[in-house]
């Protein structure tokens, strides 16, 4: 009996002692705020069938006001506008985002998962099985991959035509 006892304790021991070593593991708390300055600037990015997109993004309070364009052959076929708002309960930035394409506010969440990338999840539910990656290749070019269901979709190159980051 005394045995049993003694491996038990141990065993109880050893299974505290795992838990409370993987509760000291931490990670580096990035500060969502300084990371997000990185996409201060206007971008651009040429798909395949003459159509461009532009992105005028500059700072607004602890977040950012991003006026983008979808132009087609010359002409506008869609204009986005983008609040961005840092939340520092969730430590995310809360986007909300009008189309003139469409009655629907978009409302999205988005955060850095490391220095160079990080997601903008769509959290508004009727289009909400969107996930957009982004990820910083040098600070003037971004790649971003759409994700629906699990699947890559879409995969553009943003390229940034003129900076206001004061260095």
């Amino acid at each position: 009996m005394k045995t049993i006892s003694t491996i038990l304790l141990i065993v109880l021991f050893l299974v505290i002692y795992t838990n409370i070593m993987q509760a000291q593991t931490t990670q580096i708390k990035l500060n969502q705020v300084e990371l997000m300055k990185q996409f201060i600037g206007t971008w651009k990015s040429e798909f395949g069938d003459s159509t461009i997109f532009t992105s005028e993004n500059k700072p607004f309070g602890n977040g950012m006001i991003c006026i983008s364009q979808i132009v087609s052959k010359g002409k506008i076929v869609d204009s986005v506008t983008q609040l961005f708002g840092y939340d520092n309960k969730t430590d995310r930035f809360i986007i909300a985002e009008l189309k003139t394409s469409s009655p629907v506010i978009e409302l999205c969440s988005t955060w850095f998962s490391s220095k160079n990338t990080g997601e903008i999840v769509v959290i508004n539910p009727d289009n909400a099985p969107y996930i957009f990656k982004f990820e910083f290749k040098t600070p003037d070019i971004i790649i971003q991959t759409a994700i629906a269901n699990g699947k890559v979709v879409n995969e553009i190159t943003l390229t940034r035509i003129e900076s206001d980051i004061k260095k």
